[in-house]
């Protein structure tokens, strides 16, 4: 049974190389882009956003630059969209700010008595085969955005944001924002 590489194998690493997937072969540099595992990007109330009516903006930003993988990022969307569908039922707007373009690759290492001698390749062909994907997040660029109007509820907001970190591979940061006029 293949299991996913922990993210920390990842996270800190500068974005890997040749991870592009075209429809013509001979640019193409991976033979398949793993699924998307994010859902949805806009949750609640759409038109409510589109016009304008939130007058209270949280954002959680990074405080480094990072690679973040999309299993993280639907982790976190899921518990921030029960949370603020649990407070408001439908009067706010959540969005993911990032997408995970980077395809991740695993040079799968055998180990065990003689099953890895007679398949592995060592580093000769060290390519390795899509695993994964992952955004690309710069420093201070928001990862998750979230508007709604009813003031007295920017502290429980915000301690969603709070629960949240610990799913993510990197040092963030919570700022509260209010719309004036």
């Amino acid at each position: 049974m293949a299991t996913t590489r922990k993210a920390l194998a990842y996270s800190k690493r500068k974005p890997v190389v040749n991870t592009r997937f075209s429809k013509r072969q001979q640019f193409s540099f991976i033979k398949s882009v793993p699924p998307q595992k994010i859902v949805k990007f806009s949750m609640g109330n759409i038109q409510a956003f589109e016009k304008g009516k939130f007058k209270i903006k949280i954002t959680l930003s990074t405080q480094e630059n990072i690679q973040i993988r999309d299993l993280a990022l639907e982790a976190v969307r899921q518990a921030l969209n029960k949370d603020l569908t649990k407070l408001f039922q439908k009067n706010f707007f959540l969005r993911c700010n990032v997408y995970p373009h980077n395809v991740l690759r695993n040079n799968r290492v055998y180990s065990g008595a003689s099953k890895g001698e007679r398949v592995q390749t060592g580093m000769t062909k060290s390519f390795g085969r899509p695993e994964g994907r992952a955004a690309i997040v710069k420093k201070n660029k928001p990862i998750f955005t979230a508007y709604f109007n009813e003031k007295t509820n920017v502290s429980k907001v915000r301690r969603f944001f709070k629960k949240v970190t610990p799913k993510l591979p990197c040092k963030t940061k919570v700022v509260v924002e209010e719309k004036t006029g």
